[in-house]
């Protein structure tokens, strides 16, 4: 089987490496153009791109499909199948009917839930206790298609994106394998979503990074958990951002219960303990502790290592809009 596959981050590679261990002849990789990376802005090529080019496989990186230029190029390789995964762009629908077997997708969520970018992220960020895994097969929508099979993954509670994308990369990359013959065969026949159920995944902003304390501590770390690799949860301490990468909600009472005590209620914000490697902060309902942060002009660093250099009572701010 010809396959072309499109995808850009660290799931796509995944999956292409599960592609080309199974044997799938993978005549094309089509995935985003390098992007400038860090702070030096080091032209850096896609995750899908370096897995390819592993594998002596073609790489394809255009600005866009909607073209007669791409559709010409795309049939050129008679592809039996075009399989996608993460690639960041929306295939027209002359592009979908070119293989024989249509384009399949690999898509992070158990649609219809979660439509769009961020899946995953999403997925954090609203607290649920799990998400998974759709091979759908694409239609000219946004994760509209029919979806073929789908694997159900439970959320840890102290999981970030990057952790649970690896985990849904790899349950995608299994369960496309275990899919793609039962389609072809027709023993897998497609379903349609469920309209009145969907929900959608836009894009993250860097503006969802910032941390309202006057919200549950568990919505505060699921904030810190679904954006510490991008655009990274922050807060205002002196004047300056600082960057907030790990943090947990507190189960010992005593913090709060001692602070209470000592100085009465706290506000949001309010830096209820600064010392042995803990650092409390108060939320709308209890303390949050923060383990990994990084002040403005530091390093990144453990509370072990900086929580005394924080003072009891004094407030952390939101930041402004």
């Amino acid at each position: 089987m010809r396959v072309i596959f499109m995808g850009t981050p660290e799931l796509a590679a995944t999956v292409l490496s599960r592609l080309v261990e199974e044997k799938y002849e993978v005549v094309l990789c089509v995935t985003q153009p390098d992007k400038p990376v860090g702070r030096k802005m080091i032209l850096t090529a896609p995750p899908a791109k370096v897995e390819a080019e592993k594998n002596g496989i073609e790489v394809w990186q255009p600005n866009t499909l909607r073209s007669e230029e791409a559709l010409a190029k795309i049939a050129s390789y008679a592809p039996d199948m075009i399989i996608t995964a993460a690639y960041g762009k929306i295939l027209p629908q002359a592009m979908l009917d070119l293989p024989k077997y249509g384009c399949l997708n690999v898509h992070g969520s158990l649609l219809p839930k979660y439509r769009g970018a961020a899946p995953v992220q999403w997925a954090i960020l609203n607290e649920d206790e799990k998400t998974g895994i759709t091979i759908m097969k694409m239609d000219a929508g946004m994760d509209t298609g029919d979806i073929l099979t789908q694997e159900k993954v439970i959320i840890d509670s102290r999981v970030h994106t990057p952790e649970l994308m690896a985990q849904l990369a790899s349950v995608g990359a299994d369960l496309l394998i275990r899919t793609i013959p039962g389609y072809v065969d027709g023993s897998i026949q497609p379903v349609p979503q469920k309209e009145e159920d969907a929900t959608m995944s836009p894009p993250i902003l860097k503006d969802q990074g910032k941390i309202t304390w006057n919200k549950k501590s568990s919505s505060i770390a699921a904030q810190v958990r679904a954006l510490s690799s991008w655009p990274g949860a922050s807060t205002i301490w002196k004047g300056g951002k600082l960057k907030i990468y790990d943090a947990v909600p507190a189960e010992d009472e005593t913090i709060l219960t001692n602070y209470k005590e000592q100085h009465g209620d706290p506000v949001p914000g309010t830096v209820l303990y600064a010392r042995k490697g803990t650092l409390a902060i108060m939320c709308q309902d209890k303390p949050l502790l923060l383990l990994e942060l990084q002040p403005a002009s530091g390093k990144r660093m453990k509370a072990i290592d900086c929580a005394h250099n924080f003072e009891v009572g004094a407030i952390m701010e939101d930041e402004a809009e």
